[in-house]
């Protein structure tokens, strides 16, 4: 059963030797040379398993990787039971956000101190258990790298997704993010906050250039 429709890949949930179970595949990109296209798609199907395992190292929990097929460019991984924090981040108590967004914050902080990237830092890609565990999902776009700018970006989109979807709470809750990165990322959180108001201060001079006639 086809669950979710993207711009990379297709997810479908399955039943694989007993357990529900995730099928991610890839899906080819006419608009790219064939060869090139399987190339990227190839890379990319090799590439997220290790992200993934590498963040549960760290001490991220990700869904649990059951089987790599890189000729059909297709990964299987374990169904996790929940709820994506996009659709209840709203619901809750200001008490209970603020205690998500900083959980959510720890576990960011644990992705780059440990030099991971996530690479789609939004509350569609995290599901919230009925025990209290936040999985992070979809490390597609991710890569390894201790790079302040890399980041600066991934917080930023960070921001950008509360903005969007979260806009009545976006400031309370990316707060909330800081102050739980902080604790697990440490000292060079400064740094990596400095690069944000760097990035921002970029894209608003973009958008002043545009404007102008």
């Amino acid at each position: 059963m086809l669950i979710k429709k993207g711009a990379e890949a297709n997810l479908y949930l399955k039943e694989w030797h007993g357990r529900k179970v995730i099928l991610k595949h890839r899906i080819p990109k006419k608009y790219r040379l064939k060869i090139i296209d399987e190339q990227i798609r190839q890379y990319r199907t090799l590439h997220e398993p290790q992200l993934m395992h590498k963040a549960k190292q760290a001490g991220v929990p990700t869904p649990t990787i059951f089987m790599v097929d890189t000729a059909n460019t297709t990964i299987i991984m374990e169904y996790i039971e929940g709820k994506q924090v996009k659709l209840i981040l709203n619901e809750l108590t200001k008490k209970e956000r603020i205690s998500l967004c900083k959980k959510i914050g720890r576990l960011i902080g644990k992705l780059h101190r440990n030099g991971i990237i996530h690479g789609d830092l939004t509350t569609s890609n995290m599901i919230l258990t009925p025990t209290g565990k936040i999985f992070f999902l979809d490390f597609g776009l991710g890569e390894f790298s201790k790079e302040l700018e890399a980041m600066g970006v991934d917080l930023h989109l960070m921001k950008r997704a509360l903005q969007s979807t979260h806009f009545k709470f976006a400031d309370e809750c990316f707060k909330a993010v800081l102050n739980g990165y902080m604790e697990t990322f440490g000292q060079e959180t400064e740094k990596v906050l400095e690069k944000i108001r760097e990035i921002e201060r970029r894209g608003r001079y973009i958008a002043e250039r545009k404007e102008k006639p």
